[in-house]
């Protein structure tokens, strides 16, 4: 039903808190990995690849990474931002059953890529367009899913022997979850608040003043 979808959409979470740790049902994985594959790319060239980890040394070494680089950055915040910061958790690294690793790789499809010859990040936006897929499919299979940014591509390069030219883009925490918070965490922290979609919406040309930040 079309209603689903929507339900879907305003469902999904970023999850850090709510992973059970429990596994995930047959052929789950599958089928959530089979819609981020069926994702749009440009000239049809699928520049995504999927890493999945399990292993439990893997995850360890890179949530110490990114707690050295969640000091980092509460290092720059001002008092009360930092105190604010404090308690918000970053990941799921290890309460999550297992994690994703998607890749880019910017000569899939060779270098003549359809579509691609005056933008060329349409290639990485296709990534993305995949892990959104992946993130709805989640959700739709009641899964949470969280995606980590406080780390350095090349770390995780030399962590995960990703060969050169191949962008790591996003690593997913991905597992069932007690429950999905119903207004996302950085609201519920009072760190950030949403836009109204009027101050999105701009008609014809650009108006400055509907573009509140």
């Amino acid at each position: 039903m079309i209603s689903d979808i929507y339900d879907v959409i305003h469902r999904r979470r970023d999850v850090r808190g709510q992973f059970s740790g429990e596994p995930l049902a047959p052929g789950v994985l599958d089928r959530v990995l089979a819609a981020a594959h069926a994702a749009p790319s440009v000239g049809l060239s699928q520049p995504w690849d999927f890493i999945v980890i399990r292993d439990r040394g893997l995850r360890e070494a890179f949530h110490r990474h990114v707690r050295a680089e969640r000091d980092t950055f509460a290092a720059t915040l001002g008092v009360q931002d930092a105190r604010r910061f404090s308690g918000i958790k970053i990941d799921g690294i290890l309460e999550s059953t297992l994690s994703i690793v998607v890749t880019y790789d910017p000569d899939r499809g060779g270098p003549a890529v359809l579509g691609r010859h005056a933008i060329s990040d349409t290639g990485l936006y296709s990534t993305c367009l995949a892990i959104q897929n992946l993130w709805l499919a989640a959700t739709a299979e009641d899964l949470g899913l969280g995606w980590v940014s406080f780390y350095r591509e090349q770390f995780l390069q030399r962590l995960l022997a990703i060969p050169a030219g191949i962008r790591p883009v996003a690593w997913l925490c991905l597992g069932p979850v007690t429950h999905l918070e119903a207004v996302p965490d950085l609201e519920r922290h009072g760190w950030r608040h949403r836009r109204p979609l009027a101050a999105a919406i701009h008609h014809d040309r650009w108006n400055p003043a509907s573009a509140t930040r």
